[in-house]
């Protein structure tokens, strides 16, 4: 309870002049701190990166060595690839090119053979009709023969 008296007693809610004395305060503390901290810890830290410069340039070259080297790899993949699917399709277009070839002899074979056997199966036919008109002929005259003798 005593406490909350003191407290109330100390708390004031409307600025007076120490406000001006607290914040002159701040301005001389970020003044010193900037003078014996801030500054010697940027002086370091710009040291490092000089120092690291040196070095960060040897890296800078093997990163773009790295990169050309990995733009001509990508490259000479996508050279073999193409080669490679320019092969595939000059081997599929000669397969293509045989199989027609070997579709246009058959057809070509299956075709003489189809006029072979129509001039076999017409002389055939000739044959048999000839034959079948000479022993027409002869049933005829047997046929006539028998007739005639009844």
């Amino acid at each position: 309870m005593f406490l909350l008296a003191l407290a109330e007693q100390s708390i004031q809610l409307f600025p007076d002049g120490t406000l001006f004395i607290h914040i002159a305060l701040i301005l001389i503390m970020i003044w010193v701190l900037n003078r014996t901290f801030f500054r010697p810890i940027n002086k370091v830290i710009e040291a490092r990166e000089k120092h690291k410069g040196g070095a960060g340039g040897e890296a800078e070259t093997i990163l773009s060595d790295v990169a050309e080297k990995e733009g001509r790899y990508t490259k000479s993949m996508l050279e073999a690839r193409s080669e490679g699917y320019e092969m595939i399709e000059k081997q599929r277009a000669a397969a293509v090119a045989e199989r027609q070839a070997k579709v246009a002899r058959a057809k070509e074979e299956t075709a003489r053979a189809f006029t072979e056997q129509k001039a076999e199966l017409e002389t055939q036919t000739a044959t048999a009709r000839a034959t079948i008109a000479t022993e027409a002929e002869k049933m005829a005259d047997k046929i006539a023969a028998n007739i005639l003798k009844v």
